[in-house]
């Protein structure tokens, strides 16, 4: 195959497709007019010689265009990109491969040499260029290349690529195979009563005795073998055999990849039927309820749909690196993320840490995404569908207390204050949300100081809300978790510290320790100065004084100053880490 990239050289795209039906012709005309020589008439010679003349020009448009364009620009190859240089060297490449000798082998007109040569008496050395005529069918490699990048194309439907090229094949062999026999009959050195043509074909029609043996070929390769046409003599019955043997591997290539074309759209069904029916099974043996089965076949069925809409999308992104799923995911969620309440205003570097390990889920309807007093793991944002909002009443009856659409949460609320999920959030019709994990939300939030205190006014306003009227009418226990909220947001002095409310809120009951998270328990040893005594591990209090009340009762000194191992004077008690040492004075 020539080297030209077809964007560097304009038209050779088509020019390469329109080479295709030349390759199809030499394919048949090559062991065609070595058969029967009296097939080589001046049309089909004719016909040779042109198709010959396009592959010349073919091989030599693989040299000329890169060199034109390179004579056509005065950048020299140092200041070349990287893929133009390669493009320039793509004939020099060409010259070295061993295959481009063959091309150009293939365009000499062997055949037009033998019959211009062949009523000369000193022409004998012509005949073995009947035999290198075959070499045009290297060219088929072209055919085997087309045929490759198709079968990677997603806009070409990749059944029928297959059945096409699988037909081919068994064409060119059934031609192959018909070729052979007839050259064999012609060229027997014995009685022509002794070949499966029997006396007199050399008179027939060339068309006749082709049709005849393309029809023996068929019946050999379908294995039908009618018994009218037969090897006679020892060479056609040793082709004979040679070619039963070949027609088995043959035929099990064929029928084994038609069985896996055929195969292949329904695989995904009788699995899909496999695990329903496991699933009732399962139920069954287990004695579930009816509607709890009905929901995991559902989900077993929207799974099952996803997979084929979507291309096994959770699959694929795991097999791309970290960085390609974090672009991904950046331009899937960041606009749905970004649109959510509690991330309004914060900045782009948040976003972006949110969005880079977030995952997409999908949830048939009337499935629960959040089940009441559920461990708070996970939040969600909701790119499409809509979610009812539900709270339990004592009775078990289930109250509507809001709804959310596209760029909605669910769960935020057991997450962010590290408590039981207070509602249940169930899908009112198919819904796809991306999901957060407390962890990962922690992570992200901490470091950025001031985004983590635009969260927590987004989360306490959103409580606020009237939306979430119905919930502190019909909900008790959501009142008592906003009263809380309230009050930890009106006793902090400035908005730095509404953040630490949200992830480190100190001073509630030991039976309040579900509602709002304390903050991380931090270790430091004091010492007292100039003093070579041990130092005592204590707990790191909330401010200096109280720190320097806890020193002047160990020591029996009292303290004004707090520095480091380092000597620095500690003017704000969050700037310190577990495990510090401190010196009081």
């Amino acid at each position: 195959m020539p080297h030209v990239d077809p964007a560097a050289a304009g038209g050779y795209g088509w020019w390469q497709g329109f080479l295709i039906a030349p390759v199809m012709y030499s394919a048949w005309a090559s062991p065609f007019e070595l058969a029967v020589e009296r097939a080589a008439s001046l049309p089909l010679l004719a016909m040779d010689l042109a198709v010959d003349a396009l592959f010349a020009l073919d091989i030599a448009a693989s040299f000329l265009l890169p060199c034109l364009k390179r004579k056509g620009s005065s950048s020299t190859t140092d200041d070349l990109p990287v893929a133009d240089r390669n493009k320039e060297s793509a004939a020099v490449t060409h010259l070295t491969r061993r295959p481009w000798l063959l091309d150009v082998a293939s365009t000499i007109p062997f055949q037009v040499i033998y019959h211009l040569a062949g009523g000369r008496a000193t022409a004998a050395w012509s005949s073995p260029c009947r035999v290198l005529s075959l070499l045009r069918l290297w060219r088929l490699q072209r055919v085997s290349d087309l045929f490759a990048a198709l079968e990677k194309d997603i806009r070409v439907n990749y059944f029928w690529t297959r059945l096409v090229k699988l037909v081919g094949v068994m064409l060119f062999a059934v031609h192959a195979a018909a070729c052979v026999h007839l050259w064999m009959a012609a060229h027997y050195g014995g009685s022509k009563d002794r070949t499966w043509l029997g006396r007199g074909f050399e008179t027939r029609s060339v068309w006749a005795g082709y049709t005849r043996a393309v029809y023996w070929s068929v019946a050999t390769l379908t294995t039908v073998g009618y018994g009218d046409l037969h090897p006679v003599n020892p060479f056609e019955m040793t082709f004979a055999v040679f070619y039963v043997l070949f027609n088995m591997g043959l035929g099990s290539y064929i029928v084994g990849n038609m069985t896996n074309l055929v195969v292949q759209g329904a695989t995904a069904a009788l699995s899909l039927r496999d695990t329903l029916q496991g699933l009732n099974m399962f139920g069954a043996v287990n004695r579930l309820p009816e509607a709890l089965t009905e929901k995991m076949a559902a989900s077993a069925e929207l799974s099952f749909d996803t997979a084929e809409q979507h291309l096994h999308q959770q699959q694929i992104l795991s097999e791309l690196p970290r960085a390609v799923r974090a672009g991904i995911a950046q331009h899937l969620f960041r606009d749905t993320v970004e649109g959510a309440y509690l991330f309004r205003g914060v900045t782009d570097g948040l976003v972006a840490d949110l969005v880079a390990d977030m995952t997409a889920q999908y949830f048939p309807p009337k499935a629960d995404i959040i089940q009441r007093s559920e461990t708070p793991t996970d939040c969600y944002v909701i790119v499409s569908g809509s979610v009812d909002v539900l709270t339990t009443a004592d009775d078990g009856t289930e109250t509507v207390v809001m709804r959310a659409g596209p760029r909605g949460m669910a769960g935020e609320i057991g997450v962010v204050l590290n408590i039981p999920q207070p509602f249940t959030v169930r899908c009112r019709r198919l819904t796809q949300v991306v999901r957060v994990t407390q962890s990962h939300l922690l992570r992200a939030v901490r470091p950025h100081t001031a985004d983590g205190d635009r969260v927590f006014c987004n989360f306490v306003r959103h409580l606020e809300s009237p939306m979430f009227q119905v919930a502190r009418e019909e909900a008790p226990s959501f009142k008592q978790i906003l009263d809380r909220v309230q009050a930890s947001a009106a006793a902090s002095s400035s908005v730095a510290s509404r953040s630490d409310i949200m992830f480190d809120v100190e001073g509630q009951e030991e039976d309040d320790h579900s509602m709002l998270p304390r903050r991380e328990l931090k270790r430091v040893v004091i010492h007292q100065q100039f003093a070579n005594a041990a130092g005592k591990l204590v707990r790191l209090p909330d401010t200096l004084q109280e720190l320097m009340r806890v020193a002047a009762a160990m020591f029996g000194t009292a303290a004004r100053t707090v520095l480091t191992v380092d000597g620095a004077e500690v003017d704000d008690i969050r700037a310190l880490r577990d495990g510090d040492h401190l010196f009081l004075c």
